[in-house]
């Protein structure tokens, strides 16, 4: 099968493209090899490369700057995914998309199920919804929430660079969701495609964290393995602490139940998954 990942050079790109099954005849583009916000350039590329299933890993991701550059983040997160859908629809292929909590409000007191009522506060998170809005029945639709990957740019590699430059460091304690690894990210998304799935899914790793818990997880582990000469010490802020310019949802965590039921999956444990990954990580130096 003939399958084109998008965001190739991203975390869940390159991820995808190390867990890809071999059945799967890869071929994986990034901003070098279309610009996503070219319709026609990009129409013209799905005609050449002729896919059996396109899986969208591309994203407009710079949640603050799409506050006032939305323009642009609509072109990549809704109006390239209405092309893609479109050129699937031509020849009959497959279309999975991935997607993100911040289509939800952040106000919930129990996870998000895959069917509940959408209300994004942000330039980000309403680009985003309208990219879900595109897709046809028969494709897939997997939301996910604080993704990390070895090598890539994401809070883990960012704490533990500032850990090792300060002595202390503030992090926000108020916002809760569960971290989720890149690399099991995308086996679920081939494990969906294999069993030819067709909907709504949520993925991230179990359990539960504030950004501050993550951070506090992040500096044993990595000083456990060796990245982290010594542990610094690490203060809880409120959000109002740290202010940005688009809203972050307080409540981030995905009701996964039947993802995992689905793939007939065990949850694993988001610190499991952190501590794999800062083994890449080490790996890499």
């Amino acid at each position: 099968m003939r399958v084109l990942i998008t965001g190739a050079n991203g975390q869940l790109g390159g991820a995808l493209q190390r867990t890809a099954p071999a059945w799967a005849d890869i071929n994986a583009i990034d901003v070098e090899d279309v610009d996503l916000t070219d319709s026609a350039m990009l129409t013209a590329r799905l005609v050449v490369e002729a896919p059996d299933l396109v899986i969208n890993a591309a994203a407009y991701t710079a949640v603050d700057k799409a506050e006032s550059d939305e323009a642009t983040a609509r072109a990549i997160n809704a109006d390239a995914v209405a092309t893609m859908v479109a050129a699937m629809a031509d020849t009959g292929g497959r279309f999975v998309h991935v997607s993100t909590d911040y289509v939800f409000d952040g106000t919930a007191s129990s996870p998000y199920l895959p069917d509940a009522p959408r209300n994004p506060q942000s330039a980000y998170g309403r680009t985003k919804a309208e990219g879900e809005d595109q897709l046809r029945a028969q494709d897939i639709l997997v939301r996910t929430a604080w993704v990390y990957e070895a090598g890539g740019a994401n809070f883990v590699r960012t704490m533990i660079r500032l850990m090792k430059e300060r002595e202390e460091l503030g992090v926000v304690a108020d916002q809760i969701g569960a971290p989720t690894w890149a690399t099991g990210l995308a086996r679920t998304i081939w494990g969906l495609v294999e069993r030819e799935a067709a909907g709504t899914f949520h993925h991230s790793d179990a359990g539960v964290a504030s950004w501050y818990d993550f951070a506090v997880a992040i500096a044993e582990e990595a000083h456990a393995l060796g990245l982290l000469a010594r542990i610094p010490t690490i203060r809880p802020l409120t959000t109002a602490d740290y202010p940005t310019p688009a809203k972050r949802p307080a409540f981030s965590l995905l009701d996964c139940r039947a993802t995992r039921a689905a793939l007939d999956e065990t949850p694993v444990h988001w610190r499991t998954h952190l501590r794999l990954m800062l083994e890449e990580e080490a790996k890499l130096g």
